[in-house]
């Protein structure tokens, strides 16, 4: 974890930091491709345990799918900064220099982003909710409180990043250089 200790130096110029409502849409981009990987997930796991009912063999499940989605927000955020939802909304993550985030930077900021569910979580199990739509309110109201942190943090990063010691910046794609015809 040696790429962690340059984390406390901060960047000459602060590269510009994606819009709340940008990175909120990405946000919902992420949720809708995410859907994919976990249905193709949980459909190997099941087909690799033989799992035959939806709540045996649950927990496994839950950690499996953790997993999988520890190795593609790992792998993407460290090869190249980007999702693919992240990509469509030109959003990057870099480490606080500006550089790119190295393996164990990604999977820290996986590991800390999951403060965007454990408050609502805690609070539905805490409270005995069982119904969904209980369940919902709560995610919905912790995720938009959690986003709203941004507006007051140093740069306008969202917790994790602070704590992880990366941030989010605009990423435009170069402009294709226009061939002049004589």
């Amino acid at each position: 974890m040696a790429g962690l200790s340059r984390a406390s130096a901060q960047p000459a110029t602060p590269l510009p930091a994606p819009s709340l409502r940008r990175r909120l849409a990405c946000f919902i981009y992420e949720g809708v491709l995410l859907f994919g990987v976990v249905m193709v997930a949980g459909l190997l796991y099941s087909l690799l345990t033989e799992q035959r009912h939806a709540l045996s063999g649950l927990h496994g499940m839950q950690m499996a799918i953790f997993g999988v989605l520890a190795l593609y927000f790992s792998w993407f955020w460290s090869h190249g900064g980007q999702t693919v939802a992240m990509k469509t909304w030109h959003i990057r993550v870099l480490d606080r220099d500006g550089q790119p985030v190295g393996t164990w930077r990604a999977l820290l900021r996986y590991l800390l982003s999951w403060l965007w569910f454990l408050p609502a979580l805690g609070l539905t199990y805490a409270a005995g909710w069982k119904s969904g739509g209980a369940a919902a309110a709560a995610l919905t109201l912790g995720v938009l409180a959690y986003a709203s942190l941004s507006l007051v943090l140093p740069q306008r990063q969202y917790l994790h990043d602070r704590l992880a010691g990366t941030q989010l910046v605009v990423s435009k794609p170069a402009r294709p250089q226009r061939r002049k015809t004589s």
